[in-house]
């Protein structure tokens, strides 16, 4: 077939995929909001003012640590034991807040709905969600790459896994990836702080203030675009589904696919 024939297809291809993708995640939110109305808010019940406190602090935290991040220079030398202690602060840091809920009567099994859908339909419903995501992902990083007039450059995780230098290292990355990443900043960022900006705010500005704060603790300018429209994806997708193991979900798929791709490039560019 004619090179331009082909062309001319994939961006009919592309552009169907990308309708589609925004007409299920406009379906979810107008979901989201009959529900709202019909049965009323209640997370007047789930957080308050000492929840608001921590919140603040931790989105201040995660602001000066992103703002260092941003600031400084030069080529990161990765080391494992730095790998251990992230991965030791950040499971740390999901057990405090966790503690913190529980010591004020909060039952966060049932806030975060961990218990609320079953193993499959769990998966299937962040599999598919992440696969609609995607067609927005994109868009968003072709739109930076237009913007800043080059390729995006590559993420923090991938120049860590590329520049591993022992198993042990690719080990503690893909464990970090694939499983811790995804339960800490889903249980901090959709859960809590989501929840959180939600009671106070409103539904749109808890979106709107957790997407934009998981991209800026990337500490990654060129990516700030695509991390907003995924954890804004993310959000959607805790909010209709009530349980934040399905946002856990499409995280860690999304980093498992990401590594699969470093690991295999040529899958890639076929």
């Amino acid at each position: 077939m004619p090179d331009g024939f082909l062309t001319a297809f994939s961006a009919v291809i592309n552009a169907l995929f990308l309708v589609g993708s925004v007409y299920i995640y406009l379906s979810l939110v107008r979901q989201i909001s009959a529900r709202s109305f019909a049965s009323g808010e209640t997370t007047e019940k789930t957080f308050a003012l000492p929840d608001a406190v921590l919140a603040l602090a931790l989105a201040t935290l995660f602001t000066v640590n992103a703002a260092g991040a941003s600031a400084s220079s030069g080529k990161v030398i990765l080391r494992t034991t730095d790998l251990a202690a992230n991965a030791l602060v950040s499971l740390g840091l999901f057990a405090f807040v966790a503690a913190f809920l529980t010591l004020r009567g909060r039952k966060v099994n049932v806030l975060a709905g961990f218990s609320k859908l079953g193993f499959q339909r769990v998966f299937i419903t962040g599999g598919i969600l992440l696969f609609a995501a995607y067609p927005l992902i994109f868009l968003a990083d072709l739109l930076t790459q237009r913007v800043f007039g080059e390729p995006s450059s590559r993420q923090g995780i991938v120049e860590l896994f590329t520049d591993s230098q022992t198993l042990k290292q690719r080990v503690l990355i893909i464990v970090l990836a694939i499983a811790i990443a995804p339960m800490v900043e889903e249980f901090i960022f959709r859960f809590f702080l989501y929840g959180v900006v939600k009671r106070y705010f409103g539904r749109l500005a808890g979106l709107v203030g957790n997407s934009v704060l998981f991209a800026a603790v990337h500490a990654h300018l060129p990516s700030a675009a695509p991390l907003f429209v995924l954890g804004a994806c993310f959000t959607v997708a805790y909010e209709w589904s009530g349980s934040i193991l399905v946002s856990m979900t499409m995280h860690a798929l999304f980093n498992s696919f990401t590594l699969v791709a470093l690991a295999f490039p040529e899958l890639f560019q076929q």
